[in-house]
């Protein structure tokens, strides 16, 4: 289990109850020409405060009757937006939306930057990479938790939206843990492909082996 900023085993009741604030369609288009349509849903009583998103995909509200795919993606501007080559998630992304998409479920898009230590820390921890350190390393370096990430908000919005038992979407076992902890039953754990570059292969690697995320990678 990666180090985290202080998550624990919480009693169900204890998470405060959030709401769906505002429901709104978006076309969704793919710099490859994938298009779909998300309902975006915004939330009010998010513990952190932070503005989460949901996305609807496909029937998702027919899916969460039962056990929807989820996806829980945290927030990378030079993934999801530079298409940074330095990790995998701006093509986990694209992955996602397609995956869950077909069957519907919903893609939680968190607000949690750079494992949650924010953007700059982020870059700050790139620059020791390149000294050297490896993605974990650099965090603790900075003084910072080597995941400091804490998905209690996404066991709100699953529990507001009334999936409450889900097949997820993630190579991080951390992500399941967290959510069974926070009253969300994870029936299905579905890993996401491999997105190996030349840049990221060290990146993965150590996902893969410290983290013990679930990634096929050649030579481990």
């Amino acid at each position: 289990m990666p180090e985290t900023a202080g998550w624990q085993t919480l009693d169900v009741g204890t998470i405060p109850q959030a709401t769906v604030r505002t429901r709104v369609t978006v076309p969704l288009r793919f710099p490859d020409g994938y298009a779909t349509t998300a309902r975006v849903l915004t939330f009010d009583g998010l513990i952190d405060g932070r503005e989460h998103l949901a996305l609807g995909l496909g029937d998702w509200e027919r899916a969460v009757q039962s056990a929807p795919l989820v996806r829980p993606h945290s927030e990378c501007l030079t993934g999801d937006v530079f298409g940074s080559q330095r990790c995998d998630c701006g093509p986990q992304l694209r992955e996602a939306v397609e995956r869950i998409a077909e069957p519907g479920g919903l893609l939680l898009y968190l607000r949690q930057e750079g494992r949650g230590i924010g953007l700059y820390a982020k870059l700050d921890a790139y620059a020791l990479q390149e000294a050297g350190l490896d993605t974990y390393e650099a965090n603790v370096a900075l003084g910072r938790g080597e995941d400091e990430r804490d998905y209690t908000v996404a066991a709100q919005m699953l529990l507001a939206l009334g999936a409450g038992r889900i097949r997820l979407l993630s190579n991080n076992p951390d992500k399941a843990a967290q959510l069974e902890a926070r009253g969300v039953e994870v029936a299905e754990r579905i890993p996401t492909g491999v997105h190996l570059s030349a840049a990221n292969l060290r990146y993965l690697a150590t996902k893969a082996t410290h983290t013990a995320h679930t990634l096929d990678l050649p030579g481990l």
